[in-house]
Formats: structure tokens, sequence, C-alpha cells
């Protein structure tokens, strides 16, 4: 895999493996057949994500899950929409209105737009023309999925400030600083898969890895984008913009009826939409896994849907899993993932791959040999600095000072001294609360040298 691959390339590709010229020529009653299936698929595979997360929540957790309505309760996701649509849509008296009212759309529209490029599959025949599985293919698809994702961002964030309440504005404002540091890692984790595909179609990029997926070339940005696209999601256990515990509902503590079901279709969306992008860029799009890959007709037609769903649920089950086993982390915590791991090392390894990517086409090695020689001494580093003995530190030792007592003044009678407060990050006070006396008090407490041991208020809140 030494550059884009350019042979076996069909009459209707582009030299880079695109299929913009065959899809230039599909009418426009084909085209809207396609926005059709393609709105309708969402909505069909939204209503059996919700259906398919609680049987298998429900599996990890000993207990059935939905399994009344309709066989093994498939009809539950659909009785749950028809609620929402009968039930009273509730504005708040605080809530700009228009604003409110438009931020559910804001985030659900351009879910709909991202899987617009996404290739479902491959060269089929569609009521007597030949097409491909795929509604647009534009040059940059990557990045205007990219683009989709950071608009929707303002449906949560207006949400939350319409609402005229506090919980909601705190969590559209986590939300606001969470997608953000969340999609830098995110982009620059394409940015390997950019350097070795040519090209930023997505139905380009299936086509160069018909030699190999990218998964076991770019391991480092498929784990870099898995954290990322669980982040992006709001899903467990990154889910700060909903977090019950601290903002009661989140962003959507306000909104009622179909409006709340609005952002819970987005959010289902969106996991869809990753799922996809994640499918598509390192795990071969449509194409069969190996070795049924070897078989030339598993990789035509319409066979090829069948394997891009399997992969996309494949990650769907992920999604699941990682919300019934892992705790939600703190909101800092989460923030230093993004920023400080994330963001490094997708920039360290976007060096070292193009600097294997200027060794491969400026030597005779091959792609597998330059990445023998970066990966192994890196990997001899990385376990180096993960096993290297760590000097314990001895608890009566005077090495490290004692981080220093803060002290916090309440006012009003009587006025008490709260503390201490301990670390970096601010901890529940303690039960420790000294009174202090009135000032009178303490005058007639004095000893004979003039001087009380009872702290002055002031002085201890000035330290």
């Amino acid at each position: 895999m030494t550059g884009p691959v350019l042979r076996d390339v069909s009459p209707g590709l582009t030299p880079d493996g695109s299929v913009q010229l065959l899809l230039a020529d599909d009418p426009w009653w084909l085209v809207l057949i396609k926005a059709v299936i393609v709105f309708a698929l969402l909505l069909l595979m939204t209503l059996f994500a919700i259906w398919f997360e609680r049987r298998v929540v429900g599996r990890m957790q000993h207990r059935p899950g939905p399994n009344w309505n309709g066989p093994f309760g498939l009809l539950q996701s659909l009785a749950d929409a028809l609620k929402l649509i009968f039930k009273e849509g509730i504005i708040p008296a605080r809530a700009d209105k228009f604003v409110y009212i438009a931020a559910p759309i804001m985030a659900c529209i351009p879910a709909f737009l991202t899987f617009s490029v996404i290739p479902v599959g491959g060269e089929v025949s569609m009521f007597g023309h030949h097409t491909a599985l795929q509604l647009v293919d534009l040059p940059v698809g990557v990045l205007a999925a990219l683009a989709f994702a950071s608009i929707g961002v303002y449906g949560i964030v207006l949400g939350g400030w319409a609402s005229g309440s506090t919980y909601p504005l705190l969590g559209g404002l986590r939300s606001a600083a969470q997608l953000i540091s969340y999609e830098v890692a995110m982009g620059l984790s394409f940015v390997a898969v950019f350097l070795y595909a040519g090209t930023l179609s997505t139905s380009a990029i299936v086509t160069q890895q018909a030699g190999g997926w990218y998964v076991w070339l770019l391991p480092v940005s498929f784990v870099i984008y898995c954290i990322s696209m669980v982040g992006e999601t709001n899903r467990a256990p990154f889910d700060m913009a909903e977090a019950e515990g601290e903002l009661v509902g989140g962003f959507n503590t306000e909104y009622s009826g179909m409006r709340f079901g609005t952002f819970f279709l987005a959010e289902y969306i969106n996991m869809i939409n990753v799922s996809a992008i994640a499918t598509t860029l390192f795990l071969g799009g449509w194409r069969a896994p190996w070795p049924l890959s070897l078989m030339e007709w598993t990789n035509t037609g319409w066979w090829t849907v069948l394997w891009f769903m399997v992969k996309l649920w494949l990650f769907m089950f992920v999604f699941v899993w990682i919300r019934g086993s892992l705790p939600r982390v703190r909101y800092d915590q989460f923030m230093h993932l993004g920023w400080k791991v994330l963001v490094p090392v997708s920039l360290l390894w976007i060096v070292l791959i193009s600097t294997a990517r200027v060794l491969n086409t400026a030597t005779d090695l091959s792609t597998r040999d330059v990445l023998l020689w970066l990966g192994i001494p890196l990997v001899v580093v990385l376990l180096v600095v993960a096993f290297w003995p760590q000097r314990a530190r001895d608890p009566d030792s005077d090495d490290e000072p004692e981080p220093e007592e803060v002290f916090e003044l309440r006012e009003g009678p009587p006025d008490t001294v709260v503390g201490p407060r301990l670390g970096a990050y601010p901890v529940p006070p303690l039960d420790l609360v000294v009174p202090v006396p009135p000032i009178r008090a303490r005058r007639t407490a004095l000893p004979a040298g003039g001087q009380s041991d009872i702290p002055d208020p002031t002085e201890v809140g000035s330290r």
C-alpha cells in the first residue's frame, strides 16, 4: 500500500476511485428516491437502535428489556415515538420562543445531511439505471461530514440558552466545550487517512482500501477516532451535557413532547453517522471482510449493503456496551483527556505518518518496512516509559510541601470559618466548622500578653 490504488477502476469511476462521474448521470427522480430512502432508513434505524440498546443493556443487567409490544418488543420504540408526538409541548414562560422551537430542528437537520455523503454500497442497478448506493459524493466529503457535525452543536447550545433556565444553560455550555474539544482530535485522526488515501472523497477512500483496511495500517488514528466519536455524540461515559446528578437533565431539561424527541432523534442519528464514518474510513466501507473478500462476487451488487450494515451495527453495539459498563467521568478529567492526551498524541502520530510517507515515496522501502523501522523504536520508548520504576513517596518525608489549607469565610450571623479545602480542585467542605466569636467577646478574652489565640476572620479570609 505505497500510495493511492489506481488499478481495477470501473468505467464510471474517476482515477482515484470516486463515483462522482457515476452519480452525475443520475436523473432527478432517482436522486429524489435516494433522498427519501436515506430519510426513511435513518428513522427506522433510530427506532431499531433504541430497541437494540434496551435489549442489550437489559441482558447485561439481567432483565428482559422490552418484550410486550410486538414480537420481541420490536414495536416498543414505535409506541414511544407515538407517545412523544401526542404529548403536550410546554414552552417555559421565560424562554425565547423562536430559538426554543428552532433549536431541535437545527440539531436534527445536520444529522440527516451527514449520512448523504456515506457510501452505503457499491455499484448496483436501480430501476434499470446503473448507479452507486450513495446520495452525493463530494470531493471533500469527509470535511463536509465534519462541518455538518459542527453545525449540530448550535442546536444544543441554543436549546440550552433559549430555555431561560440555569441548568439547561450550563448543559449547553458544557456541550459546546465538549464538542469543540473532541472535534479537534477527531479532525486530526482523519489526517493520516488523507495522507495514505490521497483524497477526501468517501467513496474513493473505500476504493483505496481494496488492498487492506486502514484500521491495520493506522491503528492509532482508529483508537483516537473511536474515543472522539463517543465524546462527540454526548454518550456515556462522556454524557456531561446530560449529567442528571449535576444538571437535572442537561440542555433539554425544559423540553417535552416531540421537541424533546427531536433532540433524542438527533443523538441517535449522530451515533449512526459516526459509526458509518468509522466504517468508511477504517474498516473498508462496504467491502467484504477477509476471507470473504477473496470471492469476487462478495464485493459486487447488493451484497455490499450487508457488509456495511454489519460493520455499522458492530460499532453501535460498542456504544451500548460502553454505556452499560463504564461510569461517567469527571468533567475536568474528560477535558484533560481531550486536550492533553488525544490532541498531542494525534499530532505526534501525524508527524510519524508524514515521515513514513516521505520515506515510502523517496526510497525503495515498502510501507511495511517503513512502519516497522519507525514503529519498533516507538513501541520500545512507550514500554520504557510505561514500566519505568517510580520512586515511592515516603509519607513521613518532608520532600514535598503539604498543600496549603484554604479557609472560606461565610457571611451572616454568626460568621463561621469552614475548612480546609485541599488540592488543585475544590472538594466538598469538611465537617470542621470553627465558630468565630463576636469582636466584643474576643476583646474581653485577651490574655495577659495582650494577644488572642483566636484567629481574626479578616486575616483568615485574606489567606
